[in-house]
């Protein structure tokens, strides 16, 4: 089974939450005035999978909204992985908004991603991702290497899953054409992204600057793909100093339509010279 960390769970357990407070007809309002201890604030924290829940706190909530025992002892066994920790996070140098992303990344069932001017952090060999923290801090610093080690770790959660994750990336010819770290450690980035495209699960492709401009010019995304409903597909994107996560299925759509656009005009990447 896939890696399952704490903040995916908290995302599972409180839409589950949420269906059964809807289909109570009760409003968050009205779960605070039962004086279960559960201030609004939390309630919405909760259901938005931003926070652990305890067991006890899971049962009262699902007596409140007449759930059968059957679904409050599985809801209740569920909030047990809601304070679970993974590897990624005790780490002290993942900012708390990325970890949320890799806790996704390690459970989605595929991902479809788009970058113009960089090969990935999933992607990366170690030369490429040294010469990469190298560029904003020493790249023999303590701080770089663990950086550096982390997002191997990452590589290593990523592809020795049982299933595999499907993984669809698609590298503008920017990423490759610029030579971070040098010819030598460009090389040895082409072969890797040549030997991980030819596993059955990983497909990845090169938008050639010929195609001119293109549907994903405003910049690097990801989509998270879910095979469990309760866990919803997830539009992933990134700045220097924190990430956006869309859910809206209306969002969703516009980012698997760009896709598709710059997929079709794409090569793979063994065909890439």
């Amino acid at each position: 089974m896939p890696v399952t960390g704490q903040r995916v769970v908290r995302r599972a357990l409180g839409r589950r939450l949420t269906r059964l407070r809807t289909a109570s007809g009760m409003s968050r309002r009205d779960v605070v005035q039962a004086r279960l201890g559960i201030s609004e604030p939390t309630l919405h924290r909760i259901e938005t999978g931003k926070v652990p829940v305890t067991g006890a706190n899971v049962r009262a909530l699902c007596w409140l909204y007449g759930a059968d025992q059957g679904i409050t002892d599985a809801l209740a066994d569920l909030a047990l992985g809601t304070s679970q920790q993974e590897w990624w996070d005790a780490s002290p140098v993942i900012p708390e908004w990325f970890k949320l992303y890799v806790g996704l990344e390690a459970s989605a069932s595929r991902m479809f991603g788009y970058d113009g001017e960089i090969v990935p952090g999933e992607l990366q060999t170690p030369e490429y991702a040294r010469a990469v923290f190298g560029a904003e801090q020493p790249a023999d610093s303590e701080i770089a290497e663990r950086h550096i080690n982390l997002r191997m770790q990452r590589q290593k959660t990523l592809f020795a899953r049982t299933p595999p994750i499907r993984l669809v990336t698609v590298l503008g010819e920017g990423a490759l054409a610029r030579p971070v770290g040098g010819e030598q450690v460009m090389k040895g980035q082409l072969e890797h992204l040549r030997r991980l495209s030819a596993q059955d699960t990983v497909d990845i492709r090169v938008l050639p600057f010929s195609v001119g401009a293109h549907a994903a010019m405003a910049g690097a995304f990801r989509i998270l793909e879910f095979d469990d409903p309760d866990d919803p597909d997830v539009v992933y994107l990134e700045s220097h100093v924190g990430a956006l996560y869309l859910e809206e299925q209306v969002e969703i759509d516009e980012y698997r339509r760009v896709f598709d656009l710059i997929s079709k005009d794409a090569v793979p990447v063994e065909e890439f010279r």
